[in-house]
């Protein structure tokens, strides 16, 4: 065997471990030899050998009878590193972008922190009459579109809604979001303002933030809501997956 073809076997385990690593999702904390091989386009020999590898670097953990395997702490290390010089406001402007020119609105990108939502990047609408809140913004995490699509994709929006009879209609309000994906305000913060807003995810699922659109009633009818929406929802997509989310 020459360079080139050893080279290229070499490049091809490569893929495998990938695969092989890829091949765990949200809630997989660990999994047989069998589950993988449902997951992976590999042998059982091959799929063990590279196991033995990816376990002696410290990517895969093993344990139990029958044998099961979880990712290990050297992944955890490298998704360290990676969060901790994370800019997401910057890995939101081709997105941001994108929706500017399509929407010719005001778009925007919030992220959740504690008990609100706070605006990190804004391009205001070119157009005479337009809404914005600014970089910096920042509201309470049950107020407006934006805020809500986050709360209702929590693991625990319990902690976060008032007491009584508004939180008991704050609840019901985000099952709807949920099941639709999006959500819509008009004349809540703003008078005369509409605001549609989707969900954005990390690679573990966690909800992080959203990306909004506001503009006037007067320009945002509800076909333009629905248009707004798919747009939305696409742009989101692009960025939960260059923040880690697959499928």
């Amino acid at each position: 065997m020459d360079a080139e073809e050893k080279s290229g076997e070499g490049v091809r385990a490569v893929e495998r471990a990938l695969d092989i690593l890829l091949a765990f999702g949200p809630g997989d904390q660990a999994l047989t030899a069998g589950e993988l091989l449902k997951r992976v386009d590999l042998s059982r020999p091959t799929l063990y050998r590279l196991l033995r590898t990816l376990e002696n670097r410290g990517f895969i953990v093993s344990s139990g009878e029958p044998q099961r395997f979880g990712l290990g702490a050297s992944v955890a290390q490298l998704a360290h590193v990676w969060s901790t010089g994370l800019d997401v406001a910057a890995l939101a402007q081709p997105m941001l972008q994108a929706l500017w020119a399509q929407t010719g609105e005001t778009v925007a990108l919030l992220l959740h922190q504690g008990d609100h939502r706070v605006c990190v990047a804004e391009l205001p609408s070119a157009q005479p009459l337009s809404f914005k809140r600014g970089v910096g913004h920042r509201d309470v995490v049950a107020r407006g579109a934006s805020g809500r699509v986050i709360l209702a994709h929590l693991q625990a929006p319990e902690a976060h809604l008032p007491a009584g009879t508004e939180g008991d209609a704050l609840r019901q309000r985000l099952q709807q979001v949920r099941e639709q994906g999006y959500e819509v305000s008009r004349d809540e913060l703003i008078k005369g303002a509409v605001a549609v807003a989707v969900p954005v995810f990390l690679g573990d699922g966690r909800v992080i933030g959203s990306l909004a659109v506001f503009g006037p009633s007067v320009r945002v009818d509800a076909a333009c809501v629905r248009r707004f929406v798919e747009l939305l929802k696409a742009q989101s997509a692009r960025l939960s997956q260059a923040l880690g989310r697959r499928g």
